[in-house]
């Protein structure tokens, strides 16, 4: 029995930009656990706002990597993983969560799905991200997205020209839905002045528009606008769910923010008790990590799984998209595999 892993720099086809920075270059670090010749594996995608990084990553992995002994023993893992780390570095716990959820469905000789007893109905369709940039670079990229087919676009804000970005992709796309996501940058009187030009725009849902703390300015803007508003950096943990129901619409589920597929599951079934709708989310993941998240996103509303669509450098494959739909994989684990 072993653990290993490898970190990788990939990369995405095309600058990436949301209103806290602009990347090219994402560390994923891949996580495999070898029992009886069979494998399983994992994917930890650190996010620097939630305080992980690649140094932070290679840093911890020695440290609960040694946590995943008996990959039946989900429950095991998550009070080991917690013991040593109670709050920090999800994502490297749900790599190694990834990976023993998969080594359990190979050895099973099924999808990680069937394993958790999920149902097969088909995904809902993802949306597809344009990143901020110049106006005419997200045009260009709303018009190639439509293109493809994709019917669905997110589009990043939290700018002091948000109201022309949002204007100018409706009329790039007059039919698609429309999403927005202002990655936590507006203040309370700029959100307040944007809800009519987003419900004039037909947009579908705003994800997080003020600070991830503000839950009262949230429940604020609630209570004046018709479109539903999804909670992504004020989600940390599962625990967090309960309180954020009187402040938002619906959560954006992260595997790797959450701490694995089990949490993220944990967290669907909160939020559901609370009345709210759920989109599955990602960070740039490559297809392994996307489909660990496409595997629970037929109990969802909304998906944004395009992670890997933005990657120039995806070392895995096996995910099959026809347009903007993503396919449930198929396959045995994850259903993904090195190029």
């Amino acid at each position: 029995m072993s653990v290993t892993w490898e970190t990788r720099e990939l990369h995405t086809a095309r600058p990436f930009g949301i209103a806290r920075w602009t990347h090219t270059s994402y560390p994923r670090t891949f996580v495999t656990f070898v029992r009886d010749g069979v494998e399983g594996r994992g994917e930890a995608a650190p996010n620097a706002f939630y305080g992980e990084t690649r140094g932070t990553v290679e840093a911890v992995l020695p440290l609960l990597a040694p946590a995943l002994t008996d990959p039946w023993d989900w429950e095991g893992l998550r009070a080991r993983l917690t013991a040593v780390m109670p709050f920090h570095h999800p994502s490297v716990k749900c790599a190694l969560e990834m990976a023993a959820l998969e080594w359990c469905a190979r050895v099973s000789g099924i999808p990680v799905w069937r394993l958790l007893g999920l149902s097969p109905s088909p995904l809902p369709e993802s949306s597809y991200t344009v990143g901020l940039g110049e106006l005419d670079a997200m045009r260009g990229e709303a018009r190639e997205a439509v293109a493809r087919g994709h019917g669905v676009l997110k589009v990043k804000l939290g700018t002091d020209r948000d109201e022309q970005i949002v204007e100018a992709l409706r009329e790039e796309a007059p039919g698609v839905a429309l999403r927005v996501d202002a990655n936590a940058a507006w203040t309370r009187h700029r959100a307040r002045r944007l809800l009519g030009v987003l419900e004039a725009a037909g947009v579908e849902f705003v994800e997080q528009p003020l600070a991830a703390g503000d839950l009262e300015g949230h429940a604020e803007l609630r209570r004046l606008t018709r479109i539903p508003l999804v909670a992504d950096e004020s989600l940390h943990h599962v625990s967090d769910v309960r309180a954020l129901a009187d402040a938002f619409d619906g959560v954006n589920l992260k595997l790797a923010k959450l701490g694995g597929p089990l949490q993220a599951l944990d967290a669907l079934r909160l939020a559901r008790a609370h009345g709210m709708s759920v989109m599955m989310g990602c960070m740039i993941e490559s297809s392994l990590g996307i489909a660990a998240a496409a595997h629970l996103a037929g109990r969802c509303d909304w998906a944004d799984l395009d992670g890997a669509l933005l990657l120039g450098d995806d070392p895995f494959m096996g995910l099959e998209w026809e347009a903007g739909r993503l396919a449930r994989p198929g396959g045995l684990g994850w259903g993904v595999e090195l190029r």
